[in-house]
Protein backbone atom coordinates (compact mmCIF):
# COMPACT_ATOMS: atom_id res chain seq x y z
CA UNK A 1 0.00 0.00 0.00
CA UNK A 2 1.37 3.41 -0.98
CA UNK A 3 2.32 5.92 1.71
CA UNK A 4 2.58 9.68 1.68
CA UNK A 5 6.01 10.89 2.85
CA UNK A 6 6.08 12.28 6.38
CA UNK A 7 9.65 13.62 6.42
CA UNK A 8 11.59 16.06 4.26
CA UNK A 9 13.84 13.23 3.16
CA UNK A 10 10.84 11.15 2.14
CA UNK A 11 9.30 14.05 0.24
CA UNK A 12 12.56 14.62 -1.60
CA UNK A 13 12.78 10.95 -2.52
CA UNK A 14 9.21 10.88 -3.77
CA UNK A 15 9.65 14.13 -5.71
CA UNK A 16 12.82 12.78 -7.32
CA UNK A 17 11.00 9.67 -8.53
CA UNK A 18 8.09 11.71 -9.91
CA UNK A 19 10.44 14.14 -11.65
CA UNK A 20 12.40 11.29 -13.23
CA UNK A 21 9.20 9.65 -14.45
CA UNK A 22 7.90 12.94 -15.86
CA UNK A 23 11.16 13.60 -17.74
CA UNK A 24 11.22 10.12 -19.23
CA UNK A 25 7.54 10.26 -20.20
CA UNK A 26 8.19 13.54 -21.99
CA UNK A 27 10.80 11.78 -24.13
CA UNK A 28 9.56 8.22 -24.43
CA UNK A 29 5.85 8.48 -23.64
CA UNK A 30 4.09 6.69 -20.82
CA UNK A 31 4.16 3.31 -22.55
CA UNK A 32 7.89 3.63 -23.25
CA UNK A 33 8.77 4.52 -19.68
CA UNK A 34 9.37 1.41 -17.60
CA UNK A 35 9.82 1.27 -13.85
CA UNK A 36 13.46 0.16 -14.10
CA UNK A 37 14.28 3.15 -16.27
CA UNK A 38 12.60 5.49 -13.76
CA UNK A 39 14.57 3.97 -10.89
CA UNK A 40 17.85 4.38 -12.77
CA UNK A 41 17.11 8.01 -13.59
CA UNK A 42 15.99 8.81 -10.05
CA UNK A 43 18.75 6.85 -8.32
CA UNK A 44 16.08 5.12 -6.25
CA UNK A 45 15.38 1.55 -5.21
CA UNK A 46 12.35 -0.51 -6.10
CA UNK A 47 11.38 -0.64 -2.43
CA UNK A 48 11.39 3.17 -2.29
CA UNK A 49 9.17 3.44 -5.35
CA UNK A 50 6.65 0.91 -4.07
CA UNK A 51 6.66 2.59 -0.67
CA UNK A 52 5.25 5.74 -2.29
CA UNK A 53 3.28 4.29 -5.22
CA UNK A 54 1.07 1.23 -5.60
CA UNK A 55 2.07 0.66 -9.21
CA UNK A 56 2.99 2.43 -12.43
CA UNK A 57 -0.56 3.76 -12.85
CA UNK A 58 -0.30 5.40 -9.43
CA UNK A 59 3.02 6.95 -10.46
CA UNK A 60 1.47 8.26 -13.67
CA UNK A 61 -1.25 10.00 -11.68
CA UNK A 62 1.44 11.60 -9.52
CA UNK A 63 3.14 12.85 -12.68
CA UNK A 64 -0.15 14.38 -13.84
CA UNK A 65 -0.50 16.24 -10.53
CA UNK A 66 3.12 17.38 -10.64
CA UNK A 67 2.71 18.74 -14.14
CA UNK A 68 -0.43 20.63 -13.13
CA UNK A 69 1.42 22.07 -10.13
CA UNK A 70 4.24 23.12 -12.45
CA UNK A 71 1.91 24.91 -14.85
CA UNK A 72 0.10 26.68 -12.02
CA UNK A 73 3.40 27.67 -10.44
CA UNK A 74 4.87 29.02 -13.67
CA UNK A 75 1.74 30.85 -14.82
CA UNK A 76 0.29 31.77 -11.41
CA UNK A 77 0.78 35.56 -11.59
CA UNK A 78 -0.74 35.76 -15.09
CA UNK A 79 -3.59 33.39 -14.28
CA UNK A 80 -4.56 35.75 -11.47
CA UNK A 81 -4.87 38.65 -13.95
CA UNK A 82 -7.27 37.21 -16.52
CA UNK A 83 -10.00 39.69 -15.63
CA UNK A 84 -9.25 42.32 -18.27
CA UNK A 85 -8.26 42.39 -21.93
CA UNK A 86 -4.64 43.32 -21.27
CA UNK A 87 -4.20 40.43 -18.82
CA UNK A 88 -5.69 37.90 -21.23
CA UNK A 89 -3.50 39.15 -24.06
CA UNK A 90 -0.36 38.95 -21.87
CA UNK A 91 -1.17 35.36 -20.96
CA UNK A 92 -1.79 34.32 -24.58
CA UNK A 93 1.40 36.03 -25.72
CA UNK A 94 3.35 34.19 -23.00
CA UNK A 95 2.08 30.82 -24.23
CA UNK A 96 3.22 31.71 -27.74
CA UNK A 97 6.63 33.10 -26.76
CA UNK A 98 7.44 30.34 -24.25
CA UNK A 99 6.62 27.58 -26.72
CA UNK A 100 8.65 29.24 -29.44
CA UNK A 101 11.63 29.85 -27.14
CA UNK A 102 11.64 26.26 -25.89
CA UNK A 103 11.32 24.56 -29.26
CA UNK A 104 7.58 23.80 -29.15
CA UNK A 105 7.70 21.19 -26.37
CA UNK A 106 3.93 20.81 -26.30
CA UNK A 107 1.50 21.06 -23.43
CA UNK A 108 2.76 19.02 -20.45
CA UNK A 109 -0.80 17.98 -19.65
CA UNK A 110 -2.12 17.71 -23.19
CA UNK A 111 0.69 15.33 -24.19
CA UNK A 112 -0.34 12.93 -21.43
CA UNK A 113 -4.00 13.28 -22.36
CA UNK A 114 -3.28 12.29 -25.96
CA UNK A 115 -1.71 9.04 -24.79
CA UNK A 116 -3.82 8.12 -21.77
CA UNK A 117 -7.42 9.20 -22.25
CA UNK A 118 -8.45 6.16 -24.26
CA UNK A 119 -6.92 3.54 -22.01
CA UNK A 120 -6.86 4.67 -18.37
CA UNK A 121 -10.10 5.98 -16.87
CA UNK A 122 -8.54 7.15 -13.61
CA UNK A 123 -5.86 9.10 -15.48
CA UNK A 124 -8.46 10.50 -17.85
CA UNK A 125 -10.49 11.79 -14.90
CA UNK A 126 -7.38 13.41 -13.42
CA UNK A 127 -6.52 15.04 -16.74
CA UNK A 128 -10.09 16.31 -17.12
CA UNK A 129 -9.79 17.89 -13.67
CA UNK A 130 -6.51 19.56 -14.72
CA UNK A 131 -8.15 21.18 -17.72
CA UNK A 132 -11.15 22.22 -15.63
CA UNK A 133 -8.84 23.92 -13.13
CA UNK A 134 -6.90 25.75 -15.83
CA UNK A 135 -10.01 26.74 -17.77
CA UNK A 136 -11.53 27.86 -14.50
CA UNK A 137 -8.99 30.64 -14.09
CA UNK A 138 -9.98 32.16 -17.43
CA UNK A 139 -13.68 31.51 -16.86
CA UNK A 140 -13.51 33.29 -13.49
CA UNK A 141 -11.76 36.24 -15.09
CA UNK A 142 -14.34 36.44 -17.85
CA UNK A 143 -17.16 36.18 -15.31
CA UNK A 144 -15.66 39.14 -13.46
CA UNK A 145 -15.48 41.09 -16.71
CA UNK A 146 -19.12 40.29 -17.44
CA UNK A 147 -20.15 41.41 -13.95
CA UNK A 148 -18.29 44.71 -14.49
CA UNK A 149 -20.02 45.28 -17.81
CA UNK A 150 -17.00 44.55 -20.00
CA UNK A 151 -18.73 41.57 -21.64
CA UNK A 152 -22.28 41.33 -22.90
CA UNK A 153 -24.72 39.67 -20.51
CA UNK A 154 -25.24 36.62 -22.75
CA UNK A 155 -21.52 35.75 -22.80
CA UNK A 156 -20.88 32.31 -21.28
CA UNK A 157 -17.50 32.42 -19.48
CA UNK A 158 -17.13 28.64 -19.30
CA UNK A 159 -17.78 28.09 -23.00
CA UNK A 160 -15.50 30.98 -23.95
CA UNK A 161 -12.71 29.56 -21.79
CA UNK A 162 -13.17 26.18 -23.48
CA UNK A 163 -12.79 27.85 -26.89
CA UNK A 164 -9.45 29.34 -25.87
CA UNK A 165 -8.07 26.07 -24.51
CA UNK A 166 -9.26 24.14 -27.54
CA UNK A 167 -7.49 26.70 -29.74
CA UNK A 168 -4.33 26.33 -27.67
CA UNK A 169 -4.26 22.54 -27.85
CA UNK A 170 -5.08 22.40 -31.56
CA UNK A 171 -2.72 25.23 -32.45
CA UNK A 172 0.09 23.66 -30.49
CA UNK A 173 -0.39 20.28 -32.17
CA UNK A 174 -0.13 21.89 -35.61
CA UNK A 175 2.82 24.01 -34.51
CA UNK A 176 4.70 20.96 -33.24
CA UNK A 177 3.90 19.02 -36.40
CA UNK A 178 5.11 21.82 -38.65
CA UNK A 179 7.90 22.90 -36.28
CA UNK A 180 6.66 26.46 -36.68
CA UNK A 181 4.97 28.54 -33.99
CA UNK A 182 2.73 30.29 -36.51
CA UNK A 183 -0.26 27.89 -36.22
CA UNK A 184 -0.30 28.45 -32.46
CA UNK A 185 -0.16 32.21 -32.92
CA UNK A 186 -2.97 32.12 -35.49
CA UNK A 187 -5.15 29.91 -33.29
CA UNK A 188 -4.71 32.03 -30.16
CA UNK A 189 -5.17 35.29 -32.05
CA UNK A 190 -8.44 33.92 -33.45
CA UNK A 191 -9.53 32.81 -29.98
CA UNK A 192 -8.75 36.26 -28.59
CA UNK A 193 -10.78 37.94 -31.33
CA UNK A 194 -13.64 35.56 -30.55
CA UNK A 195 -13.52 36.68 -26.92
CA UNK A 196 -13.43 40.33 -28.03
CA UNK A 197 -16.56 39.79 -30.11
CA UNK A 198 -18.44 39.53 -26.80
CA UNK A 199 -17.18 42.84 -25.43
CA UNK A 200 -19.78 45.34 -24.36
CA UNK A 201 -19.76 48.71 -26.10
Amino acid sequence: MAHQPTTDRGRRSRDRIVAAASELMATHGVSGTGIERVLARAGASKSQLYHFFDDKDDLVRAVIQARLDGVLGAQGPLLAELDDWAGIRRWLDLMISENEANGLPGCPIGSLAAELCGRDEAARADLERCFEILEGHLADGLASMRARGLLVAEADPRRLAMVVFAAFQGGLLLARTRQDVEPLRVALDAAYEHLRSFRSD
